[in-house]
């Protein structure tokens, strides 16, 4: 689907987005497959109920069972009865760097995924397809945790005090200034946890009378800072223009309800990269829009800062626009960066306003010194001002190896949601049975993936999701597709009716393809 047609004096480049409709007999038969789920889980807890099968969930004492229930029967019935039996396919422990490959602990379980029991062995060099490590930064050598090594010499492992105490160190002056640089910004503001830059900052920013549009798929850290605000919350369909527009339009024409006075703040809440869809904001029509309706807009570029841009400005940057055009950027450190915590870049006033103003700037205690040196080192890296060319590398070797991957993927007949650039790659697997055997096969070929299911997605939508990084190589990427194409064979993963052609001269960073006939 390419947009840049219609929208031809705001793209300065193809935007080009596919999410192919799930074919009619794969969602009739998913719904089956949770149907059976569900009819089971009904039959199972009644023979626990009779004391035929061990109940090994929490449930309150017999001497309670007069009081107002602490434990939910029906709210828990899809942990007990569906999650519980592919539990085994999240938590994994890892005992190494999230590189690359990382070291698994292996761990097995003898009554179906309610306890695990570690074997003592360690499973070696699994190819590591699932941390958000987009440019590689995520090490146990070379500079950047050199750098971290003699930080952690001079100003040890905490601070223990927040900024407006004993705790605002020169390190942490020295990144909000590197940040403000990098975004292109007047000032910005480091946070110890990304998910507490959202929620905690968005209830500073809006109250009662303000009201909040935001994007149906946004971060549940979006979503819990806006119902914290307390501000009245509207939901716009993903990524639609025409939805959000006439949202906009009826908070201008109709106002407040009952009053109908005119709202405070109208603040538009949009992600950058959205993690399950691997989508890009449409930013350059979000933007008109914004200006056109004189609202505010806040940008969480969580997964696109480092990932995106010619060299790695974000979703901004990739598409060619003025940083003065977003009210609020905000980010995080824990991904491109390798760290943690999050940022948020803008005017001076605003970040004076948040310093005072934010629960998470007054109550929550610094950064790490350490962790503060990896943000810096890494993000030196990536502007070049380090004296080498590495930064810039990394971030084209991650757009190369991702139109890569997903062209290959879709040549081999998955349905692969997202735009092309974005190098979080949902591969869809629909239904219930095929999230924990899609996991499982592929961690028995040395592959980690990531596999997720309702809730976290529309129940007819269950998918595994690829985070590429710069840290791959293109023979990784090849032993990772093999796998893939060989367990997508196996489970019959390969539902996609618009298959592509394979053109046999094509360089490894070409991203052309021809489409076959229906």
């Amino acid at each position: 689907i390419n947009h840049i047609v219609h929208n031809g004096g705001l793209y300065k480049r193809p935007f080009n987005e596919a999410f192919e409709e799930t074919p009619m007999l794969v969602a009739v038969l998913t719904y089956v497959g949770y149907g059976v789920l569900t009819l089971f889980g009904y039959l199972r807890d009644f023979m626990r109920q009779w004391k035929i099968e061990k109940c090994q969930n929490a449930t309150e004492r017999e001497e309670q069972k007069d009081f107002v229930p602490l434990y939910q029967d029906f709210e828990n019935f899809y942990n007990r009865n569906l999650y519980m039996r592919i539990r085994d396919s999240w938590n994994r422990p890892i005992c190494s760097v999230p590189g690359a490959k990382v070291d698994m602990m292996e761990r097995v379980s003898h009554d179906y995924n309610w306890t695990f029991t570690y074997t003592g062995r360690v499973i070696k060099d699994i190819i590591n397809m699932g941390s958000y490590n987009y440019l590689g930064f995520a090490q146990n050598a070379g500079t950047c945790q050199e750098a971290a090594d003699k930080v952690l010499s001079q100003y040890g492992a905490g601070v223990c005090s927040t900024r407006q105490e004993m705790g605002n160190l020169d390190k942490h002056e020295e990144l909000e200034k590197l940040v403000a640089r990098f975004l292109g910004v007047e000032s910005a503001m480091a946070y110890g946890m990304g998910f507490a830059t959202n929620s905690m900052n968005i209830p500073a920013l809006v109250g009662k009378g303000c009201l909040i549009l935001s994007d149906e798929l946004n971060h549940a850290s979006l979503v819990l800072g806006a119902r914290l605000s307390g501000a009245t919350i509207r939901i716009f369909k993903h990524n639609n223009m025409q939805s959000l527009e006439k949202l906009l339009k009826d908070a201008i024409v109709h106002g407040q309800p009952r009053t109908r006075r005119p709202w405070k703040k109208i603040l538009i809440l949009v992600e950058g990269i959205y993690s399950m869809e691997g989508s890009i904001v449409r930013l350059p029509e979000v933007i008109a829009l914004k200006k056109k309706y004189k609202s505010y807009l806040y940008l969480d570029e969580a997964h696109s800062i480092g990932a995106l841009g010619p060299s790695g400005r974000g979703v901004v940057e990739y598409f060619g626009l003025s940083p003065e055009d977003v009210d609020v950027m905000m980010g995080t450190f824990t991904k491109s960066f390798g760290a943690a915590g999050g940022y948020i870049g803008g005017k001076k006033e605003l970040i004076d306003y948040l310093r005072t103003s934010s629960h998470s700037a007054v109550y929550a205690t610094s950064l790490s010194p350490p962790v503060v040196e990896q943000i810096i080192t890494s993000m030196k890296c990536i502007m070049g001002e380090d004296g080498t060319t590495v930064g810039k590398a990394r971030v084209q070797q991650l757009a190369e190896n991702t139109r890569y991957f997903r062209r290959r993927l879709k040549e081999m007949g998955f349905i692969i949601y997202g735009n092309e650039d974005s190098p979080v790659v949902p591969l869809m697997l629909y239904m219930p049975a095929k999230i924990g055997a899609f996991g499982r096969e592929m961690l028995k070929r040395n592959i980690g993936v990531v596999v997720v299911g309702f809730p976290a997605t529309p129940i007819v939508e269950s998918r595994a999701r690829f985070c590429l990084s710069a840290a791959h190589t293109k023979e990784m990427l090849d032993t990772a597709l093999k796998e893939i194409n060989e367990v997508g064979d196996l489970l019959q993963l390969k539902y996609s009716r618009h298959r592509l052609v394979p053109l046999l001269d094509r360089p490894f960073d070409e991203t052309t393809y021809e489409e076959t006939e229906d």
